[in-house]
């Protein structure tokens, strides 16, 4: 490496301009022993890359007259060129290379991520699903087994299209095979995170099935069938956190997608599985509350005006965004122990979320915080008022058929106020007596549950802490004897 005068650039990172060869002791001349040929003149430099030498350029016997200062000038600018050069190969040959890496991985992670013949094999000689009262705004998807979610799953694709022709002709539009195939991949690419799970996304899907059900007519097809498959497919491969934990945690997805990241993921996951695009992206989007407000807000402003068309197409997109909205907070809207049962499977993923930013030394916001388990119902019916009642208002202005969804918010609110004011009750009781809220009202380790589970049929104060009055009086008691 470092023999001759290319040697001795190459480990220096020196230029050497020699105007005789032969007198330079740093001349290796077994090349022009070996070829005859005679070297005079010499013009060696350096080609760097990021400051550190990957080769040399070497110019030999001038004509005429010596290299001079203003040939090495030129030649540096040459060795720039051949550096830059050298730099993109060799960058082509890591991107070719990881491309194929890529490719490789994406060709396991494809494999791992479809469904396999054997769970095909179960479903295809499985009997069919035919239920005629699924259409109903308060079906309790957890009475089914995760085993036969797939057959309604199917049966709810077939009830789609048959809303749109004859039985034999809708059969027509679609190849039963693959429908399983995509059933299936859909389920194995959802997470068992607490939530956002493959029970989650079947109760959003069919929330949107019922509405497709319960307004006929106002659909197209192709909406119905997007509507239907967004829904099934908004939350895949969701992790448990949300997106402002993504971005904060600087995570690989936050850096692909900078504006609804997990939401931008299960698009593109849906595509990964369905190579398909319609009408699906736009509603799974629509699934990030942070779009809601936009989304409410220009719908509002239209129906307000006496605007609305199903003949505009921006007035059907606006819709289309409010009607998946509804199915995804869905799970609020139904009777009161599927509710309280979801609200706690929700807020068991969101501690969870909290927990990590704590150890990442960051304070999560107070939903997240498990410290704050207290405040469970406040922050309910603050979700439930700025969000669920406005959306589901708006969505009973087009589509009448989801009036149940709008009493069934309305219904859950008032139990939850109810969990608010008994709350209040034992707060003012207890600093009364002089005692710490919430640490001296409940058990620290199972505040959570404790709340939930809490009567809510009437106002008065919670029979958990009936302990409160039997403390009041040992008080009272005391302060006699002491007196």
């Amino acid at each position: 490496m470092s023999k001759g005068i290319a040697g001795y650039v190459a480990t220096s990172g020196n230029v050497l301009n020699i105007k005789d060869a032969y007198q330079d002791s740093r001349f290796n001349r077994e090349i022009d022993s070996q070829t005859g040929y005679t070297t005079k003149t010499i013009l060696c430099m350096p080609i760097f890359i990021r400051g550190n030498v990957i080769g040399v350029v070497q110019m030999v016997n001038k004509r005429l007259s010596p290299f001079t200062q203003q040939d090495e000038q030129s030649f540096e600018t040459f060795a720039v060129y051949c550096g830059l050069a050298l730099h993109h190969a060799k960058l082509y040959d890591k991107i070719r290379r990881s491309e194929q890496k890529y490719k490789v991985a994406l060709e396991v992670l494809s494999y791992h991520s479809q469904c396999n013949q054997d769970e095909l094999h179960i479903l295809r000689n499985a009997d069919p699903v035919y239920v005629t009262s699924l259409a109903r705004y308060d079906f309790n998807v957890k009475k089914i087994d995760d085993g036969d979610i797939p057959r309604y799953v199917l049966f709810m694709f077939r009830d789609i299209f048959a809303l749109f022709s004859k039985k034999k002709e809708s059969e027509d539009k679609y190849d039963i095979e693959e429908l399983m195939k995509f059933t299936l991949t859909v389920r194995k690419n959802y997470r068992k995170v607490p939530y956002h799970n493959w029970y989650h996304a079947f109760t959003v899907a069919h929330t949107m099935y019922t509405i497709i059900k319960k307004n006929p007519n106002l659909f197209t097809e192709l909406e119905a069938i997007g509507l239907y498959v967004a829904c099934l497919c908004h939350d895949l491969d969701h992790r448990g956190r949300n997106n402002a934990f993504m971005v904060n945690s600087s995570t690989p997805l936050a850096a692909v997608y900078s504006t609804s990241t997990m939401e931008h993921h299960h698009f593109n996951q849906t595509i990964t599985i369905l190579q398909v695009l319609g009408y699906i992206k736009h509603a799974i989007l629509a699934t990030d509350l942070a779009l809601f407000f936009g989304n409410k807000s220009k719908l509002k402003e239209i129906l307000d005006k006496g605007d609305f068309s199903w003949n505009n197409s921006i007035h059907r997109a606006l819709i289309r965004a409010i009607a998946v909205t509804s199915c995804d907070i869905s799970s609020n809207a139904k009777p009161w122990d599927v509710n309280k049962d979801t609200v706690r499977v929700i807020f068991e993923e969101f501690y969870a979320q909290g927990d990590e930013e704590k150890r990442q030394k960051r304070q999560p916001i107070p939903m997240m915080d498990r410290d704050l388990a207290h405040e469970l119902p406040a922050n309910q019916v603050g979700f439930v008022v700025g969000i669920c009642l406005p959306c589901y208002e708006l969505l009973v202005r087009v589509l009448p058929g989801a009036q149940p969804m709008l009493d069934g918010i309305k219904a859950n609110l008032r139990k939850w106020s109810i969990l608010v004011a008994k709350q209040k009750a034992v707060k003012e009781k207890a600093e009364a007596m002089g005692m710490r809220y919430p640490q001296d009202c409940y058990d620290t380790d199972n505040v959570f549950n404790a709340i939930l589970s809490e009567d809510v049929d009437d106002n008065a104060i919670m029979q958990n802490h009936a302990a409160l009055k039997d403390a009041a009086a040992s008080k009272a008691e005391e302060s006699e004897q002491n007196n």
